[in-house]
């Protein structure tokens, strides 16, 4: 149910128990961006371990993507009717055993059985996260401050697990590298019920056909876009797989028109403002994943950069990220919030322009660092008044589900954003090595296709910055909103 935003008067600061329970819901969402790095990281050694091949290896991350795209809408649904506490909770603990279980898994089979886990238990806590903060700060500085830590919390959790993957692989094989999480997993487990209060129960039922039709076309859509990532866009399964997740979608939405107590309240879907905002949170994220896909390797190859310097080079974006954040914060109730998504999606349009001029072999002070901290700012900026917007006039009982969208939007835009990105930069590296100046060496080559593939990376995340603008201005002028 829709409501007004509220006008009582709120304290200037997030304080006491308050806080303590911000920082353990949030940190979940900083565990499962430093788990991603981590994982993301490990594979070679997984592979190379356990003698697994490309086709398990990429399961390794699909056994991931597709439950917890397709199950956040249940998620939070979930969430309002059992209570937000109790589901985060039991997310946890799967997302936790998941972690346990891989570090410890003598098989490639339970290796890609752990990550499912994971994933279901992403699906369940997440949109619990943004629901819990929702419930537990009303409309205004709080909340825009407690969703500013949640930003926050997820580049620094990016970079957390790069610095971490640095160090642990140095000394260390790749199951010690995977067991931290499961620790931190523990500790999150033991005090989330300690210091989250629990939200009433709302009294309902669910709606088994709208959650079927619901997390097979998310399923469906995550996995074609996962599939198509290959850059074979043509391909009988990939087409397959995204018509049959949009006729699935449709079909999720005659069954939400009828429903007595539907899966999500499609009138959600009738505010401009919220779908401008729904848009930005789905179209950011292809700002900035290719920059660093990218530059990772960059650091690597080309620069010769060791993991642990890599992870220290991505700093600056948490640096940027965080200045930026505490700004958005102050200028959202003066500006307006679609002028502060304004001023992020400019961001983010001049980080990607500035790579464009960048050759092989620019250095990383005057080459990158720039472009680092304007990527974490832009990220910051657009994404905090999006997110207000987002879950603004929620009743509380229905913060999960309004909450699962989020998620959702930002989980099928990643994917939707890689996939787009690998496409293009795939087919620019064919071209400079099918069509490639005269004379170059063996090595030149190589750098002139890695660079053609980069640069049109880059053109392709300043795109999706101005997509991202676009978008914004359908995010109301009211300096509330």
């Amino acid at each position: 149910m829709l409501t007004h935003p509220s006008t009582r008067t709120v304290p200037d600061g997030i304080r006491g128990k308050s806080l303590i329970a911000l920082s353990v819901v949030v940190a979940f969402w900083a565990l499962i961006m430093v788990d991603e790095m981590v994982i993301s990281i490990s594979l070679a050694g997984i592979g190379q371990a356990l003698e697994m091949s490309q086709t398990q290896l990429s399961w390794v991350v699909n056994a991931y993507l597709l439950p917890y795209g397709g199950l956040l809408l249940l998620g939070g649904r979930a969430g309002d009717i059992l209570g937000k506490r109790r589901v985060f909770v039991a997310g946890v603990a799967f997302y936790t055993a998941g972690c346990l279980v891989r570090a410890i898994a003598p098989d490639a089979w339970l290796v890609i059985a752990a990550r499912g886990a994971q994933g279901v238990g992403a699906a369940l806590a997440t949109p619990c996260v943004l629901a819990l903060i929702v419930s537990m700060f009303e409309e205004g500085p709080l909340r825009r401050r407690a969703i500013s830590a949640y930003t926050v919390a997820g580049g620094a959790g990016a970079a957390v697990g790069l610095m971490l993957v640095g160090l642990l692989g140095t000394i260390s094989s790749w199951r010690v590298v995977l067991l931290p999480s499961a620790v931190f997993g523990l500790i999150l487990l033991v005090l989330g019920p300690m210091v989250i209060a629990e939200t009433p129960r709302r009294p309902g039922r669910f709606d088994f056909a709208g959650a079927l039709s619901a997390t097979l076309g998310v399923v469906a859509i995550v996995y074609g876009l996962t599939t198509s990532q290959g850059g074979d866009w043509l391909n009988g399964w990939v087409i397959g797989s995204v018509v049959a997740g949009l006729v699935l979608l449709g079909l999720f939405v005659l069954i939400s028109r009828r429903a007595r107590q539907p899966l999500l309240d499609l009138g959600l879907f009738t505010d401009r403002s919220r779908v401008g905002a729904y848009l930005v949170l789905m179209i950011t994220p292809g700002a900035q994943i290719g920059l660093f896909f990218y530059l990772s390797q960059y650091f690597q190859i080309v620069l010769g950069y060791s993991t642990l310097t890599t992870a220290f080079a991505f700093l600056a974006v948490s640096v940027g990220m965080t200045g930026a954040a505490s700004l958005a914060v102050r200028l959202e109730p003066r500006i307006g919030g679609r002028m502060v998504v304004l001023i992020g999606a400019v961001l983010l349009l001049i980080s990607n322009a500035w790579l464009l001029r960048m050759d092989i072999g620019d250095g990383y002070w005057t080459g990158v660092l720039p472009s680092l901290v304007l990527v974490g700012a832009g990220v910051a900026m657009a994404i905090i008044p999006a997110f207000s917007r987002a879950t603004s006039g929620v009743e509380s009982e229905d913060a999960g589900a309004a909450s699962s969208v989020v998620s959702m939007v930002q989980n099928v835009g990643s994917s939707l954003a890689l996939a787009v990105i690998v496409v293009i930069a795939t087919a620019a590296s064919t071209r400079a090595t099918e069509h490639p100046p005269a004379g170059l060496s063996k090595a030149a080559l190589d750098g002139y296709v890695f660079s053609q593939g980069m640069q049109a990376t880059f053109l392709t995340g300043a795109g999706f910055a101005v997509a991202a603008l676009l978008a914004a201005l359908l995010i109301g002028r009211s300096r509330t909103s």
